[in-house]
């Protein structure tokens, strides 16, 4: 049976939180000077990392269990790399003023990084 990894619904939130906080310090200023060249230039996305977790390579893949809705995925793994070799899954999630429309999950084993996948728009 297939094993999927969860990230952590808490640290997942404060991401999020932490994307929607920066945006609105970064607002304020922006809307008080209309003509201030930085804030317009400023497209609002925003990529925070909320979490690595370790994991195991099992059948050639790591399986994850992602947020916002994405739900579960298995990524390939190179064929170099054994199963049951440690492996770091880090997530990533993509905003557009505070808003999450994406994450990126990397895939290292080693301290290489050997896979990376985006879901949504990042």
């Amino acid at each position: 049976m297939t094993e999927f990894h969860k990230f952590d619904d808490d640290a997942i939130n404060k991401t999020i939180q932490s994307a929607r906080a920066f945006h609105a310090e970064q607002a304020a200023p922006a809307l008080e000077s209309l003509d201030s060249s930085s804030a317009l230039a400023d497209s609002g996305e925003l990529s925070i990392l909320a979490q690595c977790i370790s994991l195991k390579v099992a059948n050639h893949k790591v399986c994850l269990d992602l947020p916002l809705g994405i739900g579960k995925v298995c990524l390939p793994i190179p064929f170099n790399i054994p199963d049951g070799e440690a492996a770091k899954a880090c997530l990533k999630i993509c905003t557009t003023w505070g808003i999450p429309h994406g994450v990126r999950v990397t895939i290292s084993v080693a301290g290489v990084e050997v896979v990376s996948k985006t879901f949504g728009k990042c």
